[in-house]
């Protein structure tokens, strides 16, 4: 009998992992431990630690699946720079990692109720350096409205599934990194309508 395969896949991650990481090379530094929270399927996290070996990924979600889907993919790759999953919810008051040279959250804030934002920027801020990147990945509303027709009807969308998700105002989100000690956003237009936004630590 054959053990089942584990591995979830995500369509988008397909379509956005390398404009993503040419994006990540940019912000990332060159050695040091990166901790990506909400790892989702693990296949992003696969992708970026075999084009970055000098890097160390320590991948993390609060979903006991997804953990094994992560670890399935880390133990399929074959890589020896991606630490093993934890459990870690962005919106709880401690992390299982007390340090990081990074932190990378890609499509969490819109799929989650407002406290995880609250809870991954104030994370962050307690395990990063100065000057060490909190880089975030999705969609955005910008001045208080969204970037395109396609983002309205996914924020929509998003809000009917469950009314504490949606689209987030990048402008609070930038607030809400001022108060937890992040300098402003580098903002990075990305395909279909997402942003990369890079906040680091002072």
């Amino acid at each position: 009998m054959t053990n089942p395969d584990l591995r979830r896949f995500a369509p988008a991650a397909a379509r956005n992992r390398d404009p993503i990481l040419e994006v990540l090379r940019r912000h990332l530094p060159p050695t040091g431990l990166v901790l990506e929270v909400a790892s989702g399927s693990g296949e992003h996290v696969v992708h970026f630690a075999a084009a970055l070996p000098d890097l160390t990924f320590q991948p993390s979600d609060p979903d006991a699946d997804a953990r094994a889907s992560i670890d399935a993919w880390v133990a399929e790759s074959g890589l020896a720079n991606i630490r093993s999953a934890l459990p870690a919810d962005a919106s709880a008051t401690a992390w299982p990692l007390d340090a990081a040279d990074a932190v990378v959250c890609i499509n969490m804030i819109h799929i989650a109720p407002w406290a995880a934002a609250e809870g991954l920027v104030r994370g962050a801020a307690a395990i990063l350096p100065s000057a060490a990147p909190l880089i975030l990945y999705g969609p955005y509303r910008r001045g208080g409205a969204h970037t395109a027709p396609s983002n309205a009807a996914f924020d929509a969308d998003l809000r009917a599934r469950n009314p504490t998700w949606g689209v987030r105002d990048l402008e609070a989100v930038a607030a809400l990194a001022a108060s937890s000690g992040f300098g402003p956003p580098e903002v990075t237009a990305m395909p279909a309508n997402n942003l990369i936004v890079v906040f680091r630590r002072t």
